[in-house]
């Protein structure tokens, strides 16, 4: 007897699933999602030509790191002298604070001259892939001179942040 009403509820679903079906598209695949043809493709566009020259691209550059690199030059000095003071100290201290403050201007110079090393990267990818294997490229030498004058600067400034950094080290 029990088995009559489980049998009667699951007829009645069975039923109501078949009028909602109807409701619904079919997930088969369509003809426009069928593939066909071939694939060919498209036409690559040309670089945007530049703003300006290289030339004056490396000297505007050049112009950024060179201020950066001063700009750090000029907070050497007063880091300097509070990773001395904070050497020691504990962690979370005032002098301790104080130096991390300085550390951190630091590295925000360092940085601006990151930034301008990341652009004569980018400059140097455009200038290798554009020069001709077998003969040289003007723009290129110019590119590779100024990044390892400025990689040179930024490789100072490293050196300097990791001795303070010792200094303050908790």
């Amino acid at each position: 007897m029990r088995a009559c009403p489980i049998v009667l509820i699951a007829l009645s679903l069975t039923a109501c699933a078949g009028t909602r079906a109807d409701r619904f598209p079919s997930l088969a695949t369509r003809p426009g999602e069928r593939i066909e043809g071939t694939l060919s493709p498209a036409p690559a566009s040309p670089p945007p030509p530049p703003t300006a020259t290289t030339g004056s691209k490396l000297a505007d550059l050049r112009a950024a790191a060179l201020a950066a690199y001063r700009t750090f030059g000029e907070r050497r000095g007063r880091a300097a002298q509070l990773a001395s003071a904070a050497q020691g100290a504990a962690v979370a201290s005032e002098a301790w604070s104080v130096a991390q403050v300085a550390l951190a201007e630091l590295e925000a110079a360092r940085s601006a001259a990151m930034v301008a090393l990341a652009d004569l990267d980018a400059l140097y990818v455009v200038a290798a892939d554009a020069a001709v294997p077998s003969a040289g490229s003007g723009d290129l030498d110019a590119i590779t001179a100024l990044r390892a004058e400025v990689t040179g600067w930024v490789a100072e400034e490293d050196a300097v942040l990791a001795g303070l950094r010792g200094r303050v080290a908790g």
